[in-house]
């Protein structure tokens, strides 16, 4: 076992660092540490200064002030404590992102007190800090960045919520662990598109299947391509007029092939193959065409439209 694995065991049994299975997770004060901060052990040290000298000296008024200022440093303790004490932290949904890209997991910070919490700190990892505060009997949603480096499944691990409310002196933190995960799709390569062939099933279909004549206009559909708008049409009553898409009758409609053979003739390792096709996937959505995607052992059936972009992304997010 490395030095690493050890740490982290010695952080999982001394932080308990495990999945919380029941959510929301309310932060108790078994999940609650409190240490003093830099500024915290420098007025300590300055308090220890200052009662030597008034012990010296024999002065009362120093007592009296080395005492007052201990005890505020107590009630900032407890206050800093307070400030996480009885939170309730539940999960978001978190949307897809790219490789390279900042994914954002949303967590809903509720605050069942009727005081007000200040100046929450949240944070995965090493990524940026998010601040908020949440008012009192209020729930807050906060969106917490995480730098997403690799395609697949991430899950971002626990997160780092804390405070140093109000004075700085004290650095009170919990480790909340709920269930939080996002799909990241493969970094997109732009590459030229493979040719189109004709669709063996929609030849000789009627309807808004060919390109060869055209038949009238119809209302758009969300799967509907760009490239057929009747954009003319469209002008003439531009606050009234839906958008209308143009209709043609016989010939084949054309259908793009996304395979993965025809990646490997480009791209040699298997990651490079996955971006490429996933910028492929993006072109073909773009430029409106009917496309199918080919990976070893899955295929998926050409189509178009946001839902089947979201389809391929996602069997090549998950391509083993």
């Amino acid at each position: 076992m490395n030095p690493r694995q050890s740490f982290a065991m010695l952080a999982r049994w001394m932080f308990g660092l495990r999945r919380d299975e029941r959510l929301p997770v309310t932060l108790s004060r078994r999940r609650i540490f409190i240490l003093p901060t830099g500024a915290g052990m420098l007025y300590g040290l300055v308090l220890c200064t200052m009662l030597i000298g008034a012990i010296n000296y024999n002065l009362s008024l120093g007592h009296a002030l080395v005492f007052l200022l201990a005890g505020l440093g107590m009630v900032t303790m407890i206050h800093t404590f307070r400030n996480l004490l009885g939170l309730s932290i539940g999960p978001g949904r978190a949307e897809p992102v790219f490789a390279g890209e900042t994914a954002h997991f949303t967590l809903h910070v509720e605050n069942p007190r009727p005081e007000a919490r200040h100046a929450l700190e949240l944070a995965i990892g090493k990524n940026p800090r998010v601040t908020l505060n949440v008012p009192p009997d209020e729930r807050v949603s906060v969106a917490i960045p995480c730098l997403a480096i690799r395609r697949g499944r991430l899950d971002p691990g626990h997160v780092t919520l804390a405070s140093r409310y109000p004075l700085g002196l004290f650095y009170a933190w919990s480790y909340p662990y709920p269930p939080l995960s996002c799909l990241v799709y493969p970094r997109p390569l732009t590459a030229p598109l493979p040719p189109a062939s004709s669709g063996r099933e929609a030849a000789g279909r009627r309807g808004g299947g060919g390109q060869e004549d055209f038949s009238g206009l119809r209302e758009r559909q969300p799967n509907d391509s760009p490239r057929h708008i009747a954009w003319k049409a469209v002008a003439r009553d531009v606050e009234h007029r839906p958008l209308l898409v143009k209709q043609f009758d016989g010939g084949a409609a054309e259908e793009l092939w996304l395979d993965w053979e025809t990646a490997s003739s480009r791209a040699r390792d298997v990651e490079t193959r996955l971006s490429l096709l996933a910028g492929w996937v993006l072109a073909a959505e773009r430029e409106g065409f009917r496309y199918g995607l080919r990976l070893p052992g899955r295929t998926i059936a050409p189509d178009c439209g946001p839902p089947h972009r979201d389809a391929c992304l996602e069997a090549l997010a998950l391509h083993a």
